[in-house]
């Protein structure tokens, strides 16, 4: 067996400063992170195993491919391929929030209540399932909360991989565990806020007016009253805001 050889001070200072050196671009912050993510998933090939339904009122299924039904309308396949669309840039590091709508028509009214709470979860953070029980006014029906987050009948657009159990654990997820863990991973390395510089404009990460931006105008911002202590405007489209 080889003995590794220890790297020296200085060695280490070269590593640390190119890890945490300026990155002007969110464009190029998202790949640096994402290539190596990508050293241990596929992204491409699982979305490719989602399929997509929709109604004419929103996304009402997502779930392992399967073999999607014919849409009942035109608005319902324009629908479902908005979602596949970003899914495909969530997945891709493009997009940290969806706009296409949620059908949750046909739910009972506790899982209707439960996944509406879980749609609000802010991306890239986590709630434990007893979180969601006592916002719903039901402190003692942690299980029950559980039993309706897997029963989901649109995961990732209603984000239920953000919901672990109290002591961290993960819990359980409809595409598995190890999906699970890795959506996590994939919205905490995902930036969520991007400004352009030329404009002084700030827009949710996939923003059809962010998308439209250069690369070199590009600059990450951690929150909305950052990106305003130094001259920046929220954008009138996608009305970035800070959690609550």
């Amino acid at each position: 067996m080889t003995t590794p050889v220890p790297m020296t001070r200085e060695q280490i200072d070269q590593s640390l400063v190119a890890h945490f050196r300026p990155v002007p671009a969110g464009a190029d912050l998202t790949r640096r992170v994402l290539d190596r993510l990508r050293e241990n998933r596929s992204w491409e090939r699982f979305a490719a195993r989602i399929d997509v339904e929709a109604s004419d009122r929103g996304v009402r299924l997502v779930r392992p491919g399967g073999g999607a039904g014919a849409p009942p309308s035109r608005a319902a396949a324009r629908l479902a391929g908005r979602a596949r669309q970003e899914l495909h840039e969530y997945f891709a590091g493009r997009r940290s929030f969806f706009s296409v709508p949620v059908d949750f028509t046909g739910l009972r009214p506790f899982q209707r209540k439960v996944l509406a709470l879980t749609h609000r979860i802010p991306f890239g953070e986590t709630r434990s399932y007893s979180w969601i029980a006592r916002r719903i006014g039901r402190p003692d029906a942690v299980r029950a909360v559980g039993t309706a987050l897997g029963r989901n009948p649109v995961p990732i657009l209603v984000p239920c991989h953000r919901v672990l159990r109290s002591d961290g654990g993960l819990g359980g997820y409809a595409f598995g565990l190890d999906a699970k863990r890795g959506l996590i991973g994939l919205e905490r390395a995902t930036p969520v806020l991007e400004g352009c510089a030329t404009t002084g404009i700030l827009c949710r990460v996939g923003c059809p007016d962010a998308q439209r931006m250069r690369d070199d105008s590009r600059v990450v911002f951690a929150s909305v009253a950052d990106a305003r202590s130094v001259g920046y405007r929220p954008c009138r489209v996608c009305r970035p805001a800070d959690p609550e």
